[in-house]
């Protein structure tokens, strides 16, 4: 995952747990607008969350920043 991808997806996880608490799940959606303006980012966001970790559509926010936070 890139370096841009990594930041975006920690800050979204540090605000979503902050506003619900720490068993907010959240799905790769969570790191986008509405739109689907950046399909090449949406796609690798998704192949890191289906293909490389085969995570479940949803996920607690904490588990993926640990996750990001440890490289993987």
């Amino acid at each position: 995952m890139r370096p841009s991808l990594r930041a975006k997806a920690i800050s979204v996880c540090d605000d979503k747990i902050v506003k619900k608490g720490e068993g907010v799940g959240l799905s790769f959606y969570a790191f986008f607008a509405n739109k689907n303006d950046n399909p090449d980012l949406l796609m690798e966001a998704a192949e890191w969350w289906i293909k490389t970790h085969g995570l479940d559509h949803f996920e607690k926010a904490i588990k993926i920043r640990e996750m990001i936070n440890a490289g993987r």
